[in-house]
């Protein structure tokens, strides 16, 4: 019996694998399901795939991702699409360090490649969520033409619509899951630009979305309606409020500038400035309340670290113990050992040549800013009847909630549910207010610039109840 045309096909291909005993980079598979990872102590609990998908054709751009199917029920829980910031903070940080169920194993390191163990409060518990390495050059993502790595702000979300249509093709069976489009800090931006694009195509074009909403963790916003900055802004009065300025110095600080602290604009405004910058400025951004720690690599295999207030370093070498446990940058260190080891990289379907070296964050990227304000598109996309779901660690000096406050405020819309305190387990997790709109926004008490980070119970929790539609 004759053999078919495509059994031949397969053949040729098996004998080429044979012979030069790989695959070349365009034959191998841009899916590949995973149920056991390096570091990890048996079988996944949880269904994991990773793969690359083609955001570009001319510039042959692909974006990288993992994709964790909800622990529930899959078929009925929503699909988040998750963005990490930066720009150019990789999807694995958000996995690991913020709402994944993987967690690096700290305090166990001793040497090697770090473990990896399961962490229950993640949002998988209530989601599918996929993690997506973008813009091009974050994480895995990668682009094999130089041109394709000048990207901008507009550029990324032009390529993740592409990234959803072909997702969802490859994945039928989540094509009628509601989608909701979420992460935090610098994807703030990118969030409500890219949910208002997902409506329009919806809207006019019957694209195949089922788009239910969009949160969005500690935004940058860029200015706020009436062109005033919001973000670097409100630093001078959330150091105020928390305590780490004088009052005296506050106060001259807000006479002098006239309450806009991102541009000075007179040499009197600008002193006070830098003032208030040298008073903290050895106060982790990100969390207040923890200490702040920097790393160095001076040296290949090697990192600095700084012991004490007199700049005093210790040579700590890469894959031995010694990491300070009280630094969160030191998981972040874990990380980057586990991301470019080898077998790591095999077992996610890396493909060779493309990422030299995996950055947790690869900054600065060749990037353009050419969205100044996302805080607009907040008011295009809720006026479509999308949910939203803004919400800040309140110990965050990044993006502090007061200037997330402050641009809410100016959309002008009004408050349906007043401010009040929101609780897990009988205690307060937060603070919320509700709007018109169907805006929520939320603090979570105690918690940094990555919220789910530091308060993953609470977090979990807060996405939940919103998920369902309930109240905080």
């Amino acid at each position: 019996m004759a053999e078919s045309k495509e059994t031949n096909n397969k053949r040729l291909l098996v004998s080429f694998v044979l012979v030069f005993g790989c695959l070349p980079w365009q034959f191998v598979s841009a899916q590949k399901r995973i149920t056991a990872l390096p570091g990890f102590n048996g079988l996944l609990p949880f269904s994991l795939e990773t793969g690359y998908l083609t955001v570009d054709e001319e510039k042959n751009t692909e974006f990288f991702y993992y994709f964790i199917e909800s622990e529930s029920n899959p078929l009925e829980d929503p699909l988040i699409l998750w963005l990490t910031g930066g720009p150019g903070c990789s999807a694995l940080s958000g996995l690991v360090f913020e709402i994944g169920p993987l967690s690096f194993d700290l305090q166990g390191y001793r040497d090697g490649l770090p473990s990896l163990f399961y962490k229950a409060e993640s949002w998988t518990q209530v989601s599918n969520v996929l993690f997506v390495d973008s813009p091009v050059g974050t994480g895995f993502s990668y682009s094999r033409t130089e041109e394709g790595f000048q990207t901008s702000d507009s550029q990324t979300v032009s390529q993740l619509v592409t990234f959803l249509y072909k997702w969802l093709d490859k994945h039928p069976k989540f094509k009628l899951s509601p989608l909701y489009i979420g992460g935090d800090s610098y994807s703030g931006k990118i969030i409500p630009v890219l949910t208002l694009e997902i409506a329009i195509a919806k809207e006019f074009n019957n694209a195949r979305f089922n788009l239910k909403g969009y949160f969005a963790g500690n935004p940058v916003s860029g200015t706020t309606s009436d062109g005033t900055a919001s973000d670097c802004g409100s630093r001078v009065p959330f150091a105020y409020g928390k305590g780490l300025i004088s009052d005296e110095l506050y106060e001259s600080t807000k006479k002098s500038c006239g309450g806009e602290y991102s541009n000075p604009s007179n040499v009197q405004c600008a002193n006070y400035l830098d003032a208030v910058k040298t008073v903290t400025k050895d106060v982790r951004q990100a969390h207040i309340l923890e200490p702040s720690c920097e790393f160095h690599r001076p040296s290949p295999g090697h990192i600095h670290i700084e012991r004490d207030e007199s700049g005093r370093y210790d040579e700590v070498p890469l894959l031995k113990s010694g990491l300070p446990m009280d630094c969160r940058e030191s998981g972040y260190l874990l990380s980057t050992f586990w991301a470019n080891n080898d077998t790591v990289r095999y077992t996610l379907g890396i493909r060779k040549e493309t990422v030299a070296d995996w950055h947790r964050c690869n900054m600065p990227l060749p990037y353009s800013y050419d969205i100044p304000s996302a805080v607009p598109y907040h008011l295009n996309v809720t006026n479509k009847g999308y949910p939203a779901l803004i919400y800040s660690g309140d110990h965050d000096f990044d993006v502090p909630h007061v200037g997330t406050q402050e641009w809410i405020k100016s959309l002008n819309l009004s408050i349906l549910d007043d401010w009040r305190p929101w609780y897990v387990g009988g205690q307060v997790a937060g603070f919320t207010r509700s709007y018109s709109n169907n805006l929520t926004f939320a603090t979570v008490k105690g918690a940094g610039h990555t919220a789910p980070e530091y308060k993953p119970k609470e977090c979990l929790e807060m996405i939940r109840r919103w998920l369902s539609g309930a109240s905080l």
